[in-house]
């Protein structure tokens, strides 16, 4: 049998504290949140070695007890979570069984493992910058980016405290609508437009960013995600971008630039704010501890140390820009439809110049919620080759639900071959 290399944990299993919604259902959680009487590595060994046993569980973790489901282990995830490719050097790589021997993506890339191996009905996991959104497009399953601030991180080993989200990944949307509203509460808090979403928003800018094969699958899906708008989006020519297929009069698909200072700068602002963080979370374990990390993480550490806020103002500033630009655009009832990653999974083991280009890529992609704590999905789809490959929805603030609502039914369109 393969060796899947999924759990950094796999002794952990506590059975339901409770009976409700996700009866029957078991969950995996990334190797960062406190289970009781048990030590989170962080992927670190000398984490693992210098931090005692949890005293309770983390929020998130007993929820879900209390909801009815099971826990099934602890799983691998990239050090301290401050990666996207899921590849550790202590405890090695998880296998990603949609694609094979090809990364997972991380830095929750256990869990995004886990479910795509069937091990877990869902799984927790983190995303600051992408570590649930990248995994669960490359592994080929279903992954939510919430709100910020709309799940509890209380038990959470932090990494950059304004970006950190407790994001969960299923094999279904079903599942992965019933485990929102467990952890988001089954009431909206914004107005629910008649037809959950009636405006689409066609994102040039993070389009131009996938390969083509990635970009030409993905556009194909257009038309039938297009018919399940709450108006009529027969399409008209005349309309230059991604979307000239598809405009009509009433403005109920519209294809435009999100980040006007470039999703470049709108990068540059989310890695300095989000350097500065983690540096303030964990520089002074680091400085003490002189913990050792793999290559790629051990530089961005060393990094992220030189920062100083009071050099670093324009970052800020591009942040509220971004913020209100993203809140202007996503009025009630509007998604923002993107993929998730540029491509499907890059090969184990790569380096050199792709590696970086692929990153910095992926990592625009993905600044666009997390700069502005917006919810985000990403879907599964095949891609060339059978790889698979994510498309994304975005949403504003706190229309959590309504966007898993609408998941689920583009899920069922584009399952029955509309």
């Amino acid at each position: 049998m393969q060796q899947l290399n999924i759990y950094a944990n796999e002794r952990v299993k506590i059975p339901p504290q409770g009976s409700g919604s996700l009866d029957g259902l078991s969950f995996a959680v990334k190797d960062v949140f406190q289970i009781k009487g048990e030590v989170s590595s962080a992927g670190n060994p000398d984490w693992l070695r210098t931090h005692p046993p949890a005293e309770k569980n983390a929020a998130v973790v007993e929820k879900l007890l209390r909801s009815g489901a099971s826990l099934q282990g602890m799983t691998i995830t990239d050090e301290l979570m401050y990666s996207i490719n899921g590849e550790n050097l202590h405890y090695g790589t998880p296998v990603n069984t949609n694609a094979p021997g090809r990364i997972p993506g991380g830095s929750s890339s256990g869990s995004a493992a886990a479910v795509a191996a069937g091990l877990a009905s869902f799984a927790i996991g983190t995303d600051t910058g992408g570590s649930v959104r990248v995994p669960s497009a490359y592994c080929g399953v279903f992954g939510i980016r919430p709100s910020h601030g709309t799940v509890s991180v209380d038990g959470l080993i932090p990494l950059a405290p304004s970006f950190d989200t407790v994001g969960w990944m299923a094999q279904d949307a079903a599942t992965l609508l019933a485990v929102g509203k467990t952890l988001l509460g089954d009431e909206d808090t914004t107005a629910k437009p008649a037809h959950g979403f009636t405006r689409l928003i066609i994102a040039e800018d993070m389009w131009s960013l996938a390969d083509e094969a990635t970009r030409i699958k993905l556009e194909s899906l257009l038309p039938a995600i297009i018919k399940l708008l709450g108006t009529d989006a027969a399409s008209e020519s005349g309309t230059d971008g991604l979307a000239s297929d598809f405009a009509n009069e009433r403005d109920a698909v519209q294809s435009l630039v999100i980040a006007e200072e470039g999703l470049p700068a709108w990068l540059n602002s989310f890695r300095h704010i989000q350097g500065l963080e983690i540096w303030q979370s964990h520089g002074e374990w680091i400085t003490g501890t002189k913990p050792k990390f793999g290559p790629g993480i051990a530089d961005r550490f060393a990094w992220s140390s030189t920062l100083r806020a009071e050099e670093h103002a324009g970052s800020f500033a591009l942040q509220q820009t971004a913020q209100a630009r993203m809140a202007e655009l996503l009025t009630p009832g509007t998604l923002i439809v993107a993929p998730t990653a540029p491509s499907a999974a890059p090969h184990l083991n790569g380096s050199g110049e792709d590696v970086e280009k692929n990153r910095s890529r992926t990592m625009q992609l993905c600044c666009v919620a997390g700069l502005s704590g917006l919810p985000q999905v990403s879907i599964p789809i095949t891609g060339e080759d059978g790889l698979p490959i994510g498309l994304s929805f975005i949403a504003a603030k706190h229309e959590d639900l309504n966007l898993l609502r609408w998941v689920e039914r583009v899920a069922a369109a584009l399952h029955s071959g509309m």
